[in-house]
């Protein structure tokens, strides 16, 4: 299947699962099989945990002692080459957390994002996300903040074309409430998040305070990923500081998916969020 685009992150994460599979079904371990590509037995750790870049000769010899055939070999080889080739994002000099997620949302075809107190990356304006780097406690010089806005707008294109990320987001009341940047940046970023809920690919529901207690009030906010491709299983993403946090095993990924559904039953409907958002900007002082 054609994705709009193509991600190294997705691929080097596929290409991890399979190796881990191969070597599993072969019966060999770790250090068997680096001795036979003549590696570390740490480079296989990082090959099957997607942190490498391995190179499509060592894959190659891998495949040989798993005794996979050549037609299959020849597929992880390429799947291999396409790990190393770099992404738009790869660039702009971003932290390693943050580009492995860029890399994994490029080729999602579904995102689910619960936010707590700060307006979802993907629908955040250029001032608000420079009122957020203001707010920081490192100062951020003025080329890396411009790296910083240039990626999350780029990122945002994800959300219209000819092959949308279709994005269910919910928000809770606190991330419209609170004031960040003063009234015009607030009132700019509030009218923006009403445009943007009208798109076909985004769904955006508010969490709003007479809700009450609810199951993620304790969770903090999270995001699941999906992908096209079966291979390629959904993911769920915590942005914690210094690295972001990822669950893959299908238990981890089902629990938070449940937690997402029963947010979005908390949650206003689209048409009501859109006028508790209207009625937060024209409150503004």
């Amino acid at each position: 299947m054609a994705t709009r685009r193509t991600s190294p992150t997705v691929r080097r994460r596929r290409l991890a699962a399979i190796m881990r599979q191969l070597r599993k079904q072969s019966k060999k371990t770790r250090e068997e099989a680096a001795t036979f590509a003549g590696i570390s037995p740490v480079t296989i750790s990082r090959i099957e945990a997607a942190t490498h870049n391995p190179k499509p000769a060592d894959i190659a010899m891998l495949c040989r002692f798993y005794a996979v055939g050549d037609r299959e070999t020849d597929e992880l080889v390429t799947l291999a080459r396409q790990c190393r080739i770099k992404g738009w994002w790869q660039k702009y000099d971003l932290p390693e957390f943050v580009s492995a997620y860029t890399g994994l949302e490029e080729e999602a075809n579904t995102l689910r994002q619960y936010s707590l107190d700060v307006i979802p990356g993907l629908l955040q304006t250029d001032a608000y996300v420079r009122e957020l780097l203001a707010a920081e406690v490192r100062t951020y010089p003025e080329e890396e903040i411009e790296r910083v806005v240039t990626v999350r707008m780029k990122r945002q294109e994800r959300l219209a074309g000819g092959d949308p990320l279709k994005s269910w987001f919910v928000v809770n009341e606190d991330a419209i409430r609170r004031l960040v940047g003063g009234s015009t940046v607030m009132r700019e970023q509030l009218q923006h998040l009403v445009t943007a809920s009208r798109g076909d690919s985004v769904d955006l529901q508010v969490l709003p305070f007479a809700a009450g207690a609810h199951p993620a009030i304790a969770a903090g906010g999270f995001t699941v990923l999906g992908f096209p491709e079966p291979i390629d299983p959904d993911v769920v993403y915590f942005e914690l500081r210094p690295n972001g946090l990822y669950l893959e095993q299908p238990a981890e990924v089902a629990t938070y998916s449940t937690l997402f559904d029963q947010l979005r039953a908390r949650a206003l409907g689209p048409v009501e969020s859109r006028s508790l958002i209207k009625e937060a900007a024209e409150n503004l002082p």
